[in-house]
């Protein structure tokens, strides 16, 4: 039976293996943490944590929380208002805020 030690380059061989399997699992790590962390905002009002409700309004979805009562536009919602007839803008944006 031989008494066989690993050589130096054996050695480094498997530390840079075990330093690339970590490297690679905390890659991993990072993502889902970073897609946990983006599922739990995800539908929540910016500004109370509470849950929004997408509610039709004049043609276009809109995002009201149920909480505090803030509406949020997603990106582009607010281009399709430029397109919108100006007397149609002011209707829009009364009724938005509950004005008359």
């Amino acid at each position: 039976m031989t008494d066989s030690k690993p050589t130096r380059n054996e050695d480094e061989y498997f530390v840079k293996k075990d330093a690339e399997l970590i490297k690679e699992q905390r890659a991993r790590l990072d993502a889902e943490r970073a897609r946990a962390e983006r599922r739990s905002h995800f539908m929540k009002c910016p500004k109370c944590g509470a849950d929004l409700q997408e509610v039709d309004f004049h043609h276009m979805k809109i995002d009201r929380c149920s909480e505090c009562g803030g509406l949020w536009l997603d990106k582009g919602e607010m281009e399709m208002l430029e397109h919108v007839d100006q007397s149609a803008v002011r209707g829009f944006i009364r009724s938005l805020f509950g004005l008359k």
